[in-house]
C-alpha cells in the first residue's frame, strides 16, 4: 500500500495512491498518518473502495504528519565516508533533525539567507509504524517498521561543520527534509536492501548509488537506535546517503537559489524541487 497525504501546508488530510496512479481521499476513515494513527490501526484496516478521487492540482504534502523527531544516520555508505574523509563507523552515527523540515516532496527547498554551502543528500527514510523501546532483535525491529520513503537530508555544510557545536544547526533549517511522494508499507517493498537510488541538479546526476552497500541495514538502525531511546510511530529515520554530495567534489559545489533538484528510489517514487532563497 501507498499512503499519501494531500491539501495546503498545514491542512493535509491523508490519501493512498492506487495503482492507477490516482489519489484517493482517507479522510472520512482516519485523520491522518500520524502516531496516532500506527499505534492504533494497521494498513489493512484502510477501505480503499469507494474513495472520492483527490484533484490533480491538489498540492502533495509529506506522506505522513509532522514526525515527533526526525533521526538521522550519518556515514552509513562506506564510499561517501571516504568522499568525506571520514572513517567507516563502527556503529551507527546518529543525528537529529528539526521536525520543522518536513514538508511536501515537492515543495521549494529554501536556501538559508547569507548560505553558501546548502547540499543535497538523497536517503531512504524508515517510517516507525508503532513505539519501539529496547527490542530485542534484528527480527523484532522489521515488526515496527510500517514502510520507507525518499528522503531528502538537505544539509548546509558550513552551519553543520564550521560554525562549533553538533551538527544540528545544518540539518534543521525550514525546508530541509522533502519527504515521500509516498509511503510504501513494508510488506509492498521486496528488498529494501537492493533499491537504487539517484539524485540529479539541474539536470546532471550527482549521486547513485544503492542500499545493498549501506553498512548498518534497516532492521540494524531500528534496533540499534531503541536502545538509546523510545521511537514513536511516525517517526522517521533517514538511514544515510550515498557518494555524490556536493561537499566531496572537487571542487565543491553547492545548491543556489534557481536550482532544481530531482530524487528518485526504486519503488519510491520522484522528488522535484526547485531553490528559492528564504
Amino acid at each position: 500500500m501507498k499512503l499519501i497525504r494531500f491539501g495546503d501546508i498545514g491542512q493535509e488530510k491523508p490519501g493512498i495512491l492506487g495503482d492507477d496512479g490516482k489519489r484517493y481521499d482517507c479522510s472520512a476513515q482516519f485523520s491522518d498518518w500520524d502516531r496516532d494513527f500506527f499505534n492504533q490501526h494497521s494498513l489493512s484496516e484502510i477501505k480503499t473502495d469507494g474513495l472520492a478521487e483527490v484533484a490533480e492540482s491538489e498540492r502533495w504534502g509529506a506522506c505522513v504528519a509532522r514526525p515527533g523527531k526526525v533521526l538521522c544516520v550519518g556515514l552509513n555508505y562506506s564510499d561517501h565516508a571516504e568522499e568525506s574523509g571520514m572513517p567507516i563507523p563502527e556503529e551507527p552515527i546518529l543525528f537529529m533533525k528539526g521536525s520543522n523540515t518536513v514538508v511536501g516532496p515537492f515543495d521549494d527547498v529554501q536556501i538559508p539567507r547569507g548560505s553558501e554551502k546548502t547540499d543535497w543528500e538523497v536517503e531512504l527514510g524508515i517510517v516507525i509504524g508503532k513505539d519501539a523501546r529496547y527490542l530485542d532483535s534484528k527480527e523484532d525491529a522489521i515488526n515496527h517498521i510500517a514502510g520507507y520513503c525518499i528522503s531528502h537530508d538537505v544539509s548546509e555544510r558550513a552551519y553543520q561543520l564550521e560554525r562549533g557545536g553538533q551538527w544540528c544547526k545544518g540539518k534543521s533549517c525550514d525546508t530541509f527534509n522533502p519527504l515521500g511522494p509516498f509511503l510504501l508499507s513494508a510488506d509492498a517493498c521486496a528488498d529494501v536492501n537492493n533499491l537504487s537510488m539517484s539524485l540529479s541538479v539541474n539536470g546532471e546526476q550527482r549521486q547513485s548509488g544503492n542500499t545493498q552497500t549501506m553498512i548498518f541495514d534497516c532492521a540494524h538502525i531500528v534496533h540499534y537506535c531503541s536502545q538509546f531511546m523510545t521511537l514513536e510511530a511516525g517517526d522517521v529515520i533517514s538511514t544515510g546517503t550515498p557518494p555524490g554530495v556536493g561537499l566531496g567534489m572537487k571542487p565543491p559545489q553547492y545548491l543556489k537559489a534557481g536550482d532544481e533538484i530531482t530524487l528518485s528510489i526504486d519503488g519510491l517514487g520522484e522528488q522535484k524541487q526547485r531553490c528559492i532563497s528564504a
